[in-house]
């Protein structure tokens, strides 16, 4: 695609930002289960589109260049494609996002000051492989009256385009533009350049790829990194929970960014906890990598100190013997990505330590890692998981996609009033309300 088609579909973005932004929950509701009923209607087509791209992926993966893990992501299923049309479902059942009266206050009689939820307006997102990503970001996006750039990974390109047009074609009532889908690299660097008229960026990948956003765009940047997850089994655990759990939180879904990738032991259980759990994991094909202490237990390939930082996003875990819980605070807030952390103990105060110290988006007790994601917090679904901590942290649903602007209500005050030696004071008194255009002048609709 060249720049002056990409600059126009993003223009073209702009303007129906502006009509979504004003269309009723009720459209952006009947549109989303539109689009879910036409998933599944279109079943067929979007699963030979996939088993091309996985097919694909197959042959990356025996020239090496992809794992299988990543493969693994690639593939749609009927019941995945069952899934995916509930969580669209799921999200228009959420509770409408927009037009919130978020504070009122009243600065004199008849002079009301209201904060009002609105859309961010144009976000453009590149977001990896998996094809369910693209209808997550669509679907939110609408709910939250937002225009989106999509631009998914080339490994997803034919399971993308049949997502991305049964969408469009299923919420045919929904101003056009509304959505774009871009394909290239070359595209993303045409948007990097449009801060007049994008937004917001969500980039989903690599750290090397979201500091590459960053450094080259204006635009403000909600980045989803990696994320190198831990489950500490403290002194105070139950161990047949803290192996669950740590088992759980590996080999439930490898793949993802909310899987543990370092598992921490305190040395008072470590001899008791490793030997049966790590038999599980080499059931379940885990490849294992240890410290010397660990390794004084179990044997076990050695970790390097690269692998402390490492998001596998495969069946490969580190394991670390820490001295105290101190010890893994420490360890995690050095080599965490800020994603999700968890500790495993019955003692409450040690679990409050633990979740104040961490510097994380979440922090879990006696919880696996896993649960770290949109749905499961009943957001609906997510754009992304925001490793940052400016605007949204965390699973970024509905709230995360939406700002505010202030609406001032008077019946012709004026500044002067307010100013000078005999200035009128400002009341400045919270108070419950819900905006209401044109009520003081008794206009309201």
């Amino acid at each position: 695609m060249s720049q002056k088609e990409t600059e126009a579909k993003v223009t073209e973005a702009q303007s129906a930002a502006l009509e979504l932004a004003n269309l009723s929950e009720s459209a952006r509701d009947d549109a989303l289960h539109a689009i879910a009923d036409a998933i599944e209607e279109n079943s067929e087509t979007i699963l030979e589109a996939n088993a091309i791209d996985v097919e694909e992926g197959k042959e990356m993966l025996e020239a090496g260049e992809y794992t299988q893990a990543f493969v693994d992501r690639l593939k749609l299923s009927e019941s995945k494609l069952e899934s995916i049309a509930e969580m669209v479902r799921s999200v228009a059942g959420q509770e409408d996002p927009l037009g919130k009266t978020l504070a009122a206050r009243r600065l004199d009689e008849d002079l009301e000051l209201y904060k009002l939820s609105v859309p961010i307006g144009v976000i453009g997102t590149v977001f990896e492989s998996r094809p369910d990503a693209l209808v997550q970001i669509a679907a939110l996006s609408l709910k939250s009256g937002n225009a989106v750039i999509l631009k998914g990974g080339s490994e997803a390109t034919h399971s993308n385009r049949v997502l991305y047009e049964t969408i469009i074609e299923a919420a045919a009532e929904v101003p056009d533009g509304w959505a774009q889908h871009i394909e290239a690299r070359e595209d993303v660097d045409t948007m990097l350049g449009m801060d007049d008229a994008i937004d917001l960026l969500m980039p989903r990948g690599s750290s090397a790829f979201v500091s590459y956003v960053q450094d080259n765009t204006s635009i403000p940047v909600l980045g989803h990194t990696e994320g190198v997850c831990h489950v500490y089994a403290d002194s105070e655990a139950d161990l047949s929970m803290a192996a669950d759990i740590a088992f759980d939180a590996k080999v439930q879904y490898p793949a993802v960014c909310n899987a543990v990738e370092t598992l921490l032991v305190d040395e008072s259980v470590a001899e008791d906890l490793l030997p049966d759990l790590v038999e599980r994991y080499r059931e379940a094909g885990v490849e294992l990598r240890g410290d010397e202490r660990t390794r004084d237990i179990v044997e076990m390939d050695a970790a390097s100190e690269e692998d402390w930082s490492t998001e596998y996003g495969d069946l490969i875990l580190s394991v670390k013997v820490v001295d105290s819980l101190e010890h893994a605070i420490d360890h995690i807030n050095t080599y965490g990505s800020k994603h999700t952390e968890s500790i495993v103990t019955e003692e409450a105060d040690r679990a409050a330590e633990f979740m104040q110290r961490i510097d994380a988006a979440s922090v879990f007790h006696n919880a696996s890692t896993r649960f770290s994601d949109g749905y499961r917090f009943g957001l609906g679904a997510e754009v992304g998981i925001s490793t940052g901590k400016i605007h949204a942290r965390g699973p970024v649903g509905l709230e995360g996609l939406t700002t505010y602007k202030y609406h001032l209500e008077g019946d012709g005050q004026l500044v002067a009033t307010y100013a000078g030696e005999n200035a009128t004071p400002f009341l400045h008194e919270d108070f419950d309300g819900e905006w209401v255009p044109g009520h003081l002048s008794g206009s309201e609709e």
